[in-house]
């Protein structure tokens, strides 16, 4: 779908109330009874204000009918959703224009955004259903049978609850992580790092030195009560450092004296936490042996590094489990509000997709051994097509700090 912010400045304060009462109807339907929308909305103009509003939202792209219903009513689509947790993050000063894609995931946007110092941030938004949506022709009878699967935008609220949730645990406890600053609905607003996904470095001066690292970091989730469930080269990223030479922090050296350029420092930042599962899971084992194996067999395949040592292996793993005063992060997310309901209608979710993608024709084609730059090609030319996921249409010109963002120019809901 398309991300296309230009129509946010136009909406007017009764605007936002009907999309504000559609978003409340779909608690109990999934086409909301206008008579509905009426209600909740409150607005003075009573019942011709709101047809006014509906026919601009629909316009926008934000509401839309469907197609042979049995009564009169609208759906809030995934553009809607964008616009009202956009809305949120506005008023609540996280973020004030909006910028390119910078990243696909099968499961989420990832985008650049700024807030009024023009800060740069990263928003992701989750879009759970994406890949059953590309597929839903093979498989609509899957789908019938599988109710987990659901309202796609309810789980897509879920990814980004649990994932906030868990950054914010991570963060506290000095995981190397971006810093989660706000939530709304199914969007996560986090800081932006100057860093690359691991997929995309071809060679590294110490491959033992960063695997150490990554194994580390899994066996410090698991000190913890958590497995990441989906570490992998597309959920790195490697930031680059240089360290300031000592001559320079103790002063010039001797004239003469030729300095080395110190080697660079690199620091692996992790990413992508819907799927984190409890080292108690049922299927724990699976998970952290699947974790560990995409390192191994990454640093085999891109640096041409074997372990010497066999491992980690769970069982060692989950002898660690809160010693030395690790704070178990597992119940974080259902002490925050994530309730186990939540968990099991999420996990099914993200399974009953991986079933769906694998079932599909082409979707054994779609990720390469080298990962990624045929897919980034797909996505290209979907977005040519018009076929592709989200993206911003830059709709002006904006003071060179913020060249290429487009402001959010909205109206306070009265």
């Amino acid at each position: 779908m398309l991300l296309d912010t230009r129509a946010m400045r136009h909406l007017t304060a009764e605007d936002w109330k009907v999309l504000t009462a559609t978003e409340m109807g779909t608690k109990n339907h999934e086409l909301v009874p206008t008579q509905l929308i009426e209600r909740l909305s409150r607005l003075k103009g009573g019942a011709s204000g709101v047809h006014k509003s509906i026919s601009a939202l629909a316009k926008a792209g934000l509401i839309a009918r469907m197609k042979e219903a049995k009564y009169d009513g609208y759906r809030l689509t995934y553009g809607g959703l964008d616009y009202l947790a956009l809305h949120t993050h506005s008023q609540r000063r996280q973020v004030y224009s909006v910028g390119t894609r910078i990243g696909v995931g099968k499961e989420s946007d990832i985008m650049i955004v700024a807030d009024e110092t023009g800060t740069q941030k990263v928003l992701k938004i989750h879009r759970l259903g994406r890949i059953s949506f590309r597929t839903v022709k093979s498989n609509r009878d899957y789908l019938k049978k599988n109710q987990a699967c659901g309202s796609w935008m309810y789980l897509s609220r879920l990814a980004a609850m649990k994932e906030y949730v868990f950054m914010q645990a991570l963060r506290q406890e000095g995981f190397p992580v971006p810093e989660p600053l706000a939530q709304s609905r199914h969007t996560i607003v986090m800081t932006l790092i100057d860093a690359h996904p691991l997929r995309q470095i071809s060679s590294v001066r110490d491959p033992a030195g960063l695997y150490g690292e990554l194994i580390g970091l899994i066996l410090r989730f698991a000190k913890h009560g958590l497995i990441h469930g989906d570490f992998n080269e597309f959920n790195i990223l490697i930031k680059e450092e240089r360290p300031v030479p000592e001559t320079e922090s103790k002063g010039k050296g001797k004239e003469g004296d030729e300095e080395e350029e110190p080697p660079l420092i690199l620091t692996p930042i992790v990413i992508d936490f819907p799927q984190m599962v409890s080292m108690e899971h049922q299927n724990a084992e699976m998970y952290f042996d699947r974790d560990v194996h995409c390192i191994k067999y990454f640093f085999e395949r891109r640096f041409h590094f074997v372990a010497t040592e066999p491992g980690p292996f769970f069982k060692d793993a989950k002898k660690t489990v809160g010693k030395d005063g690790a704070r178990r992060l597992d119940a974080t997310a259902e002490a925050s509000g994530f309730t186990k309901k939540m968990a099991k209608d999420l996990e099914a979710a993200i399974r009953n997709q991986a079933v769906i993608q694998e079932s599909a024709p082409d979707s054994s084609d779609e990720d390469e051994e080298d990962g990624g730059d045929e897919e980034d090609e797909d996505e290209d030319q979907e977005e040519e097509n018009g076929d592709g996921d989200a993206k911003v249409h830059i709709s002006e010109t904006l003071p060179e700090s913020e060249e290429g963002m487009v402001k959010l120019v909205v109206s306070e809901t009265t």
